[in-house]
């Protein structure tokens, strides 16, 4: 494995953790806090954390869906 690889997964598992706990600060922890709090100048408003990740999973799942059935059409060609 060479440093760039190393310097690539790094910089991958840096920015998942980071959204892990944006995330994770902005569902779990944002709605306890005071609506005056200085934490909420932050985040979007509450309902995109339900909206956002229900758009990328049904954009995932077409991408895959999509992928696959090429992958079907051309092997099913030979």
């Amino acid at each position: 494995m060479s440093i760039l690889d190393k310097g690539i997964s790094l910089s991958m598992v840096l920015f998942s953790i980071s959204v892990f706990v944006y995330y994770t600060a902005w569902v779990i922890v944002s709605p306890f806090m005071d609506s005056d709090h200085w934490m909420h100048q932050y985040f979007l408003p509450l309902e995109y954390g339900v909206i956002l990740p229900a758009i990328l999973l049904v954009v995932g799942l077409a991408a895959i869906g999509s992928f696959l059935g090429m992958v079907m059409l051309k092997t099913k060609k030979k």
